[in-house]
């Protein structure tokens, strides 16, 4: 079973910056897709950034320009870099990887247990 576990949340001002990460016990990043999904308390969760093993990237347009998403084979990591927050990104932040097409019958999607992030004066 692979884990995924998130880190680098925390308390931020607005304008300032984050960098999410999510550790994976096993090699995967480099083949699944890579999501970041928030959740904000009373809202349903948001998809926020995708990342393909073709390294492909898609972005909500309230994070175009603001965030990117990347990730790290090597050390099975994967990275949120959030810039320029606003009150609005105050959520759980929540990776996951999806298996590619070719074996989705054989493993299953991962999600970690998600960061805080809270953005405010």
């Amino acid at each position: 079973q692979v884990q995924l576990v998130e880190s680098g949340g925390g308390l931020v001002q607005p304008g300032g910056s984050l960098r999410l990460s999510c550790a994976a016990s096993a090699n995967i990043f480099s083949f699944y897709v890579i999501n970041w999904y928030r959740q904000a308390p009373g809202k349903q969760r948001e998809l926020v950034a995708t990342l393909t093993s073709a390294g492909n990237t898609n972005y909500t347009d309230s994070v175009k320009g603001r965030f990117t998403i990347s990730r790290d084979n090597v050390k099975n990591t994967v990275y949120l870099q959030m810039n320029n927050l606003k009150d609005e990104d105050t959520a759980v932040y929540i990776c996951n990887a999806n298996p590619p097409q070719a074996i989705s019958r054989l493993a299953r999607a991962y999600w970690g247990q998600g960061t805080q992030v809270t953005v405010s004066s």
